[in-house]
This record gives structure tokens, C-alpha cells and sequence, in this order.
């Protein structure tokens, strides 16, 4: 018998709504699998992409992921894990780094073995490249296999990689197939094979509703036995106000009063006919009875001289800037320059300089790397895809983590660039020379 904790989708590093709290539950939540693996004693932590918001992790999220992976090394318990499209790198990967060090395992065409299990990986590959993928893989003699991935897999929703075609032209028999990207965690068979989804391990965006968690596996004579666990994450507090003709602020004040809101992240969401409402004085009045942040979404219908009816969205300003330039269908470099202007870790005073240093960068390494893409429908200001030092820049980028929803909080799991692999038909040895 063999127990594991699959998860997935951590995204460590990721300050919602520009909250450093918010940043440390994405960490928080990632130790509490690691607790929760080593309580359970489980033969490995399997984690299926995404371990990072972004491609460019800060130190305190470094050592954060550090601390954490060698709790597990000291108890014996191996993390075997694949790269998502978020944390790639157009070099090598930083779990490359961790695999270095002894402290994780990148799963790809070779088996690696825990129990009676052999664990393959497969990395996120942008869809454009996929039809280069043969999914060959090293034969093994355990008594289970499972196959490890990234991305939208069919049946579930907004599926763009066929699970039926992996597993015909496999030349490995999977017991299992254990996914990431999706963060509605979710299970089915599809000929005759487990394939699931952990989902999230945080409320990566508002409209995550369902409580996060992972799935806990175990590999057993015949039967693959998968079952879903909840985590202990900040409070989300979603109260929807339907304003009456004549109601207004009062009206909103007293159901946000309905709520406990002490240290929750509270989501307002304003339906009906009544009076204009400020978002800037929900969310302020929402703070003060204890909220650690607050977001309000105005769902009605609002009759302006210059523009037609539209849903007004305050959830973050940024989702808006997201929206926009997905579709303008921006090379990978261009939204390398756009991350460095609008990202909150780059200083006001220093945007000059590292803007000027990151196009000569990206310029010396390929002279067309600020040429569009080639595919507008597949660009986004967010998603990051897997690496390739020639393709890195030109590479469409993919709009498809998360696809629990489809409105405009949905681009606050993003991250900033998408390229694909060398070898993209799985995870494999590269230098760790370039991290940036």
C-alpha cells in the first residue's frame, strides 16, 4: 500500500489585493500540506504545478518553500512535483533548484518510485506545442503508475488537453492521473483511469467559493482510493446586498453588520434598483468592523451619457488592465516589460532602470522578442507556460488557470509569461543558470 498527499496550485508569492497577509496564507496554506503530510506519514507530498505564483519568487517566499520542503526531508518523506505554467522559467526551473539541493524530485519521462507506485511527470506545455508531444515514457515494473500534470484536462470544464489522447498513445498503463491548474478539486475515470483535480490550496480569487484543500491517495492491491481534504484558510466573508428603490449605503452597512468579519477578506456584491453606492465606502466601513481587506463588486446596471449599460467591477483595478492586454495578444517579452512597470515589487524610482535593463536583455537574447504573438486568442497578461530559450519570447500565452471562473476575477491567479519547453513531453535536466 501507498499513501500521498497530491496537491497543487499553492502559489506561493501571490499578495492578493496587494495584502502582504494575503501573501503569507498562499505560504501558510502550503505548510499546513507539509503538517499534515508528516502527521499522516504518508510516503510522498506529489505536487502537480504551480508551487509559485510567478516566475520570479521573492527571497521570503524562497526560504518560506525551503523551510517547508525540509521538514519533509527530515522526515523522510519525498516531494515529487512537476513545473506549472505559472512559476516557469525561461532557463532552468526552481525546482531544479530544490532537486539540487536533495530536497525535491521533478518528475518526467523516468519513473520515480515510492512504494509500489512509479510517479511520471508532465509538465505544462502551451497548447500550441502539444501536438509534438508522442508521451513516451520509461517503462517500469511497479504494480501502479500514475502520471502527474499540468493544465485543463478534459471531461471537466474548459478542457483544451484530450485525457483520452495521453492515455492512448502513452506506452505506460496509468492507474491514475493527478492534476493541477484547475483549482476546483474534482475526480471522474476516463477509460478505466483515475484522473483528478486537488484544486487550490487558497482562494486564489474571489469567485473560489468552496473551501480549499488537496487530496489524500492511496494505491492499494487493485484500487486507487482518492479522497478530498479541507484546509484551515483566511475566511472569505461573501455578502451580496439587493438594494430596494431608495436603498443605499445604510442598507449595505447593516447587512455587512450580519457578517463576522474579524481578520476575513470580505467580497461585497451589490445587486437592484437602489441608490449609488461608493465602493471606496464599503470597503472602508467593512475594515472597521474588522475585515483584513474588502472588495466590492457593483453588479447593476448603470445609465451613463457616454457609455452603455456595463457591469462596473471594483475587485481589483488591475483584473481590468489583465482583461485588456490578454487581448491585444502581447509577445511574452512585452508582458516580461508590462509585469516590471505594474508589479508591486519593483520600486516607483527604479521602473526606469529595470525597464531599461530588461529590453536589452530581452533584445540581445532575441532580436524579435517584442514581436506580437503570432496568436491573440491564445495571449494573456497572465499565465506563464513552460521555457524555451529560443521560443521563450514569441510563444503565445495561455489564459487558462483557474477557469472556476470566467468573469474578471479570474486574472488575479495570473502570472506574467508562457513559453514552451524544449522537451516538452516532459520535465528534464537544465541549467540552473537563468532564474529571471
Amino acid at each position: 500500500m501507498t499513501r500521498v498527499i497530491h496537491t497543487g496550485d499553492t502559489h506561493i508569492g501571490y499578495q492578493q489585493y496587494h495584502s502582504p497577509d494575503r501573501r503569507q496564507d498562499f505560504l501558510a496554506a502550503f505548510e499546513q500540506v507539509v503538517t499534515d503530510a508528516i502527521d499522516e506519514d504518508v510516503d510522498a507530498v506529489v505536487h502537480a504545478g504551480d508551487l509559485y505564483h510567478d516566475r520570479r519568487p521573492e527571497l521570503p517566499d524562497l526560504l518560506g518553500t525551503l523551510s517547508a520542503l525540509r521538514r519533509l526531508d527530515d522526515a523522510d518523506i519525498p516531494f515529487l512535483a512537476i513545473v506549472g505554467n505559472h512559476e516557469s522559467t525561461r532557463g532552468g526551473q526552481w525546482l531544479d533548484l530544490f532537486e539540487r539541493l536533495g530536497l525535491a524530485t521533478r518528475l518526467g519521462d523516468d519513473p520515480a518510485l515510492v512504494g509500489d507506485v512509479a510517479f511520471y511527470g508532465l509538465d505544462h506545455v502551451p497548447r500550441s506545442r502539444r501536438d509534438e508531444l508522442d508521451y513516451q515514457f520509461e517503462p517500469h515494473d511497479a504494480p501502479h503508475a500514475a502520471l502527474v500534470g499540468h493544465g485543463l484536462f478534459t471531461p471537466f470544464a474548459h478542457a483544451d488537453w484530450e485525457t483520452e489522447t495521453v492515455l492512448e498513445e502513452s506506452n505506460v498503463e496509468f492507474d491514475a492521473v493527478l492534476l493541477g491548474d484547475n483549482h476546483v478539486a474534482d475526480v471522474t475515470t476516463v477509460d478505466d483511469t483515475w484522473v483528478t483535480y486537488c484544486g487550490s490550496t487558497e482562494r486564489a480569487s474571489a469567485s473560489e467559493r468552496d473551501p480549499r484543500g488537496y487530496n489524500f491517495v492511496t494505491f492499494e492491491d487493485d484500487t486507487v482510493d482518492i479522497r478530498h481534504r479541507t484546509l484551515e484558510t483566511r475566511p472569505f466573508a461573501f455578502i451580496t446586498v439587493d438594494l430596494a428603490e431608495g436603498e443605499g449605503i445604510e442598507r449595505v452597512r447593516q447587512r455587512v453588520r450580519e457578517f463576522d468579519l474579524e481578520d476575513a477578506v470580505a467580497i461585497v456584491e451589490l445587486t437592484g434598483d437602489g441608490e449609488s453606492v461608493t465602493p471606496a465606502a464599503v470597503e472602508t466601513f467593512a475594515v472597521e468592523q474588522g475585515a483584513l481587506v474588502a472588495r466590492v463588486t457593483d453588479r447593476r446596471e448603470v445609465d451613463t451619457e457616454a457609455e452603455q449599460l456595463a457591469d462596473v467591477s471594483f475587485a481589483d483595478p488591475d483584473d481590468a488592465v489583465n482583461d485588456r492586454l490578454r487581448e491585444m495578444g502581447l509577445s511574452s517579452a512585452a508582458l516580461d516589460v508590462d509585469e516590471t512597470v505594474r508589479a508591486s515589487k519593483t520600486a516607483d524610482s527604479n521602473v526606469r532602470d529595470e525597464v531599461r535593463e530588461r529590453v536589452t536583455t530581452l533584445l540581445s537574447d532575441d532580436p524579435n522578442a517584442l514581436v506580437a504573438a503570432d496568436d491573440g486568442a491564445e495571449s494573456s497578461a497572465g499565465d506563464s507556460g513552460q521555457a524555451d530559450d529560443n521560443a521563450d519570447e514569441s510563444e503565445a500565452v495561455e489564459d487558462e488557470d483557474n477557469p472556476e471562473s470566467v468573469d474578471s476575477e479570474t486574472v488575479e491567479t495570473e502570472s506574467e509569461d508562457d513559453s514552451p519547453p524544449e522537451q516538452p513531453k516532459a520535465a528534464q535536466d537544465s541549467s540552473l543558470g537563468d532564474f529571471a
